[in-house]
């Protein structure tokens, strides 16, 4: 049995605001007015209030009494707690699949790859962080397990608000080499090798960010003014 027509609609709104937040359209702290929901997605505003608890509930938005809804900003704590549960996720994605690979599977997964160089030589944002998070969701697709795809897309798109608020450097590559590097290591058959490519991935993306920089950031309110106060100068 299918889904219903108001089911329907408020997958489509979710899915909407989820791939806007994935590809970092959306970014952390943004105000999600739901009048302008209905406007922007030609949508019910029960349907739109009915998506965004549903975002809230996977910790994509944040809704607070008087406040309304916004797009989440992630701590520091679970940025770190997010890039865990990724590794052990797609560790456990690349065991599966170093064990079932086809090769009808390894031409999807170029091809996936052929796409995010092509992203990357056009230069859009948004399209080289789409194309990037796909490779990772087509390997959970291959895995042949719907349920890791779920939490995997999940995951991801809390990893681009994450990757919004705490990122060194305005680079959106995820790391086409290393996808490459992820490929080659499958093709290969070798798991344990397959398995500690993809961690290595994700760790560097991890370290990409300025996470121990806002954990142990301490400020000194009298150094802070005295600069403010040296620098405004004569009257």
């Amino acid at each position: 049995m299918g889904l219903s027509k108001k089911e329907l609609e408020i997958q489509r709104i979710t899915d909407s605001i989820t791939q806007a937040v994935a590809e970092q359209r959306l970014p952390p702290g943004t105000r999600l007015v739901e009048a302008q929901l209905v406007n922007n997605l030609n949508a019910n505003r029960n349907h739109v209030r009915a998506a965004l608890q549903r975002l809230a509930l996977r910790h994509i938005v944040t809704i607070e009494t008087n406040k309304g809804a916004s797009i989440a900003q992630p701590s520091v704590e679970e940025a770190r707690n997010i890039f865990m549960a990724r590794t052990i996720l797609e560790r456990g994605i690349i065991e599966m699949l170093v064990q079932r690979l086809r090769k009808m599977d390894v031409t999807l997964l170029k091809k996936q790859i052929q796409q995010e160089q092509k992203a990357i030589m056009r230069g859009r944002r948004e399209d080289i962080i789409r194309e990037s998070g796909d490779f990772h969701l087509l390997l959970a697709r291959l895995s042949g397990n719907p349920v890791l795809v779920d939490m995997l897309k999940n995951l991801i798109t809390r990893s681009s608000l994450i990757i919004s608020l705490y990122q060194k450097h305005n680079n959106p590559q995820c790391g086409c080499d290393e996808h490459n590097s992820i490929l080659k290591t499958l093709e290969s058959g070798n798991s344990h090798s397959a398995v500690q490519c993809m961690s290595q991935h994700l760790h560097d993306i991890e370290y990409s960010l300025n996470l121990d920089f806002w954990e142990h950031r301490k400020v000194d309110l009298n150094r802070v003014f005295n600069v403010e106060e040296e620098n405004i100068g004569p009257v």
